[in-house]
C-alpha cells in the first residue's frame, strides 16, 4: 500500500476533511461506504475526528461551526496543500489577490493550518506539518487518490497558485487542452478542468477524489445511504469514475483508475 511516511512538498495537496452539520452521521455514512474508522475527538480540537483506514489517516471529519452573528458554513470536502512555513504562505496567499477566511492557527503540535480563496472563489486549505504530516495512505481504495482544481480561470489560476505556492498548471498529456497537471517539481499532484457553460451555476472548487474497487457498486451503495448522484459512472481518459454527494450535501468523486 501507498504508505506516507515523509512529508509533503509545498504545494501538494496532503490532506483533506469534512465539516459536517452532524458530525455522527457524517462519520457513520463514510465508515459504511470506505471502512473508515474514526469517532469524535477530544473538546480541545473541537471534536475533530481524524478517520483511519488499515489504521493510517485518510480524512478528517468535523463538527461545523458557524461564527457568531454568522449563518452556518455550507457541508463540504476542502483540500489542504502542503507547505513549509504556513504565516510565509499566508503572506503569499494575501500578495497573489487570494483571500483569507481564518489565519495561521496553531493546532496542538500536530501543526498550523490556514484557510483561504483563491482569486476565482476556490476554498481550499494550507496545512504545515508538526508532528502530523497529512494523509498517511493514498492512492488505494477508500482512501484519497486525487485531488482537482474547477476553475472559471486557468490562467489566472496559473498566475496564484504559482506564485503562493510553486504548483505549475500545464496541459495534460493526451488531454487535448481540456485538462491540466498540477505539478510540483515536474511531478503530477493534482488536476485542473476548466467551469464551462456546460455547469452553470458551479462555482469554482476544489474537488476531492477517492479510489474504490467499484464504481458503480460504490455508487449503488451511496444512494442506499440517502446519498445522491450528481455525474452517474462514466469512462473517461485515467478510468472510471462518478461525482455524488453525501446525505448532508459534500461533493466528492469516486474513481477507479485503469490498469497501468
Amino acid at each position: 500500500m501507498p504508505e506516507i511516511t515523509t512529508p509533503y512538498a509545498t504545494g501538494t495537496p496532503c490532506w483533506v476533511d469534512l465539516m459536517a452539520q452532524d458530525q455522527q452521521a457524517a462519520l457513520d455514512f463514510y465508515r459504511d461506504l470506505f471502512g473508515w474508522q474514526g469517532e469524535i475527538g477530544p473538546g480541545e480540537f473541537g471534536g475533530y475526528a481524524v478517520c483511519t483506514l488499515h489504521g493510517k489517516p485518510v480524512a478528517g471529519i468535523g463538527p461545523a461551526m458557524a461564527p457568531e452573528g454568522q449563518p452556518e458554513p455550507p457541508t463540504v470536502w476542502t483540500t489542504y496543500l502542503a507547505s513549509t512555513d504556513a504565516p510565509a504562505t499566508q503572506d503569499a496567499i494575501v500578495s497573489a489577490g487570494g483571500t483569507l477566511l481564518a489565519p495561521v492557527m496553531e493546532v496542538g503540535d500536530l501543526g498550523r493550518m490556514l484557510i483561504a480563496a483563491d482569486p476565482q472563489g476556490a476554498v481550499f486549505g494550507v496545512w504545515q506539518p508538526g508532528t502530523f504530516h497529512g494523509a498517511g495512505l493514498v492512492n488505494e481504495p477508500g482512501a484519497l487518490i486525487w485531488n482537482e482544481l474547477n476553475t472559471s480561470d486557468v490562467p489566472a489560476a496559473t498566475g496564484f497558485y504559482g506564485e503562493s505556492f510553486g504548483i505549475e498548471i500545464q496541459p495534460m498529456e493526451g488531454a487535448d487542452g481540456d485538462y491540466w497537471a498540477l505539478n510540483i517539481g515536474g511531478k503530477g499532484v493534482g488536476g485542473a478542468a476548466r467551469l464551462g457553460e456546460d455547469r452553470p451555476g458551479v462555482p469554482p472548487h476544489w474537488l476531492t477524489y477517492f479510489a474504490v474497487d467499484d464504481v458503480d457498486s460504490t455508487v449503488d451503495a451511496l444512494v442506499k445511504r440517502n446519498g445522491s448522484v450528481l455525474a452517474p459512472p462514466f469512462e473517461m481518459m485515467a478510468g472510471r469514475m462518478s461525482v455524488v454527494a453525501d446525505p448532508q450535501g459534500a461533493t466528492f468523486a469516486v474513481f477507479k483508475p485503469k490498469p497501468m
